[in-house]
C-alpha cells in the first residue's frame, strides 16, 4: 500500500463523509476488511452500525469486530494481521490504552500501520495513538491528569478530544508543557483530522486548535474543516 494513514477524531462515530470515503478507499486496496476494536459495553451490537455503515456505502462489504480483553487469542491476533484497515472505538480510554499499547495487539497495529494500512481512533482510540496518551480528569476515575505510554502512531505531539465540550484548552497547553512536545491537537466532537506519513494533511467536519509554545509563547491556531 505504502505510505501511512492515520484518522483521527474528536467524538464519537461516524466518519464524516469524506473521511469515510478516503478511508474505505485506502482499506479497498488490498481485500477490504476492516478491523473494528472495541471495549465490550452494554448495547456494543448496536452501536457498530455507527462504525460501519458509511464504509459499507464506500464499498467496504468485510468487518472483523475485536472486543478487547487483556489476553487476546491466537486467532484474533491473527485475524487482525490480515486486516486491511483498522478502528481504534470510542469509550473507556484506560481499558483502551491498558489492552493496546505496549502489547501483543499494539505491535501489529503498529506493523500495518508502517505497511500502510489506514488506521483510525474514535475518541479514546485518538487518544491512546501518539507516543503519550494523555486522559485528562474528566475522563478517569482518579480524576487526575494521566501521561501514559501510548501507541506511538505519532511522534512530537499530544492529543486532546471532545476539546471544547470537555473545555480542554488549559489540559492541552499543561500536556505540551509537560511532555515538551513540539504541538498538541484539541479536537471537537465533529471534527476529524488525517495524517499521512505523520505529517497533518486535512481536517473535515468541525473546529481543530493547533498550540505550539514557542519562547515563551503560546501560537494558537483555529482551523475548520467545513
Amino acid at each position: 500500500m505504502g505510505g501511512k494513514h492515520l484518522f483521527l477524531q474528536g467524538g464519537n462515530p461516524p466518519f464524516e463523509a469524506q473521511f469515510g470515503a478516503k478511508f474505505a478507499e485506502l482499506s479497498l486496496k488490498d481485500r477490504g476488511k476492516v478491523a473494528i476494536l472495541l471495549v465490550e459495553r452494554e448495547g456494543w451490537k448496536n452501536y457498530l452500525p455507527q462504525y460501519t455503515d458509511v464504509l459499507k456505502e464506500n464499498g467496504i462489504k468485510d468487518f472483523f469486530c475485536l472486543l478487547l480483553t487483556p489476553q487476546p487469542s491466537k486467532e484474533d491476533i491473527e485475524e487482525l494481521q490480515t486486516c486491511t484497515g483498522i478502528i481504534i472505538g470510542g469509550g473507556d480510554t484506560e481499558r483502551y490504552r491498558d489492552y493496546i499499547a505496549g502489547t501483543v495487539l499494539g505491535a501489529v497495529i503498529k506493523e500495518r500501520y508502517g505497511q500502510g494500512v489506514p488506521v483510525a481512533g474514535f475518541s479514546a482510540g485518538a487518544l491512546i495513538s501518539p507516543e503519550v496518551c494523555v486522559i485528562p480528569p474528566i475522563d478517569n476515575a482518579r480524576n487526575e491528569h494521566l501521561f501514559l505510554e501510548g501507541l506511538g502512531l505519532l511522534k512530537d505531539c499530544v492529543v486532546s478530544v471532545h476539546y471544547t465540550y470537555w473545555e480542554e484548552k488549559e489540559n492541552l497547553k499543561a500536556a505540551i508543557a509537560k511532555t515538551g512536545a513540539a504541538a498538541g491537537y484539541g479536537i471537537d466532537d465533529e471534527a476529524g483530522m488525517y495524517f499521512e506519513d505523520e505529517q497533518l494533511a486535512s481536517i473535515e467536519g468541525g473546529d481543530v486548535y493547533t498550540f505550539q509554545q514557542k519562547n515563551g509563547h503560546w501560537i494558537e491556531e483555529k482551523r475548520n474543516g467545513q
